[in-house]
């Protein structure tokens, strides 16, 4: 039965009471603080932290979608441009300024200390290391699937990573910092493609997705299922690899997409209620920006005013409020992530600590040592 109550039993995250939305403000920093440790520190722990993985067909909107959140344009666009290499996406909510202005701005993790205010600049950073090729090895990734290294050119990909054999698997990490957003964290991983561009190989869609399998297998992590309303719904690409990940349907969102554009007659009310492809966590609608709208710089803000008024002229739609619209969508991955961390801290934290014992008597067996990884994942971990 669709979105029926979890039981004590599941892990998983239930719907979030009202106080979920001000302790994400804790418990969401805490994980990201974890996550940006074990990044740098280029970790190979077996450590799962919470995360919610965007997944969704090349032509999903799943970008569209990610925009809507922010508010702002940040991310490549294009026929022959899609994510090649995971995005973490830690959006951070931030108090205006005393004089009620608002200051927004992102911040790389590869680059400490640097902070975009022009998204246009952000845009250009991610597009920058993305453009980028497969290359597929059992033995040189654990997950099966390593990409080629970012670089400045082609020919030092090439002088570096000798042609198409150099690779990495190391994410590309984005925080933004804005009073317009909730506190929510996202891996935006690459559209599922059937036809290969460029010089992707033959087997790219193969390779896409084990790379998603390899996030969206562990049961740590959220899944949003990105599928557009004017496709066939119930073959979805996304909800089809979900499936496959989370074949009770208890970690996944479902997000459907371009809903104005759906045949004429047709509506996705059934999907939205959970009556086609049952989700305990549910489904939100949402209304992209067309092609046109983009390409005319239609701002974001306009867009959920239409959207907004998309949904309220519609009859069919008018007594599913909550699940319609990105602002919902926004408050419904706030709460949830938070209720998924706080159902999986404690045994997070238990992990956490175990590993830094046995990392300190490691390192005590050395001699003293002036500074050492467990000692900088105790001191951010839980403070």
């Amino acid at each position: 039965m669709a979105e029926e109550p979890l039981t004590s039993s599941q892990p998983s995250p239930s719907p979030p009471s009202s106080n979920a939305a001000p302790l994400g403000h804790s418990v969401i920093p805490i994980v990201n603080k974890l996550q940006d440790i074990f990044a740098q520190l280029g970790s190979q722990s077996t450590i799962e932290l919470p995360q919610v993985a965007v997944v969704g067909s090349q032509s999903s909107g799943k970008s569209s979608v990610l925009e809507a959140l922010v508010g702002r344009d940040f991310l490549p666009r294009g026929s022959d441009i899609c994510t090649r290499r995971p995005l973490v996406l830690q959006l951070l909510q931030i108090k205006r300024k005393p004089d009620g202005t608002e200051e927004e701005y992102g911040e790389f993790l590869h680059l400490p200390g640097k902070r975009f205010y022009d998204f246009g600049d952000i845009r250009r950073e991610i597009q920058g290391p993305l453009t980028i090729f497969f290359s597929f090895s059992d033995t040189e990734s654990p997950t099966g699937l390593a990409l080629l290294a970012p670089m400045a050119s082609k020919a030092e990909t090439e002088r570096e990573a000798g042609g198409n054999k150099g690779v990495t698997d190391k994410q590309i990490r984005l925080k933004i910092f804005s009073p317009n957003v909730l506190d929510i964290t996202l891996v935006d991983l690459p559209g599922i493609t059937k036809v290969p561009v460029g010089d992707q190989p033959s087997d790219i869609e193969a390779r896409i997705r084990t790379m998603i399998m390899s996030y969206i297998k562990l049961p740590s992590c959220l899944i949003l299922a990105v599928t557009p309303a004017n496709s066939d719904l119930a073959n979805s690409d996304a909800l089809q690899i979900a499936g496959n990940a989370d074949p009770d349907g208890y970690r996944t969102i479902g997000v459907i997409t371009k809903l104005d554009i759906m045949d004429r007659g047709t509506d996705a009310r059934n999907f939205l209620l959970g009556k086609v492809i049952p989700l305990r966590l549910g489904y939100v609608g949402v209304v992209n920006r067309s092609q046109e709208d983009i390409m005319l710089n239609r701002s974001i803000k306009d867009a959920l005013v239409a959207e907004e008024k998309f949904f309220r002229s519609r009859p069919v739609y008018s007594d599913l409020a909550d699940r319609c619209g990105v602002p919902q969508l926004a408050k419904k991955l706030n709460q949830i992530l938070v209720q998924h961390i706080k159902t999986l801290l404690p045994g997070l934290k238990s992990r956490i600590s175990t590993a830094l014992v046995s990392v300190a008597k490691e390192h005590a067996s050395y001699g003293e040592i002036t500074e050492s990884k467990a000692g900088l994942l105790a001191h951010y971990s839980f403070h």
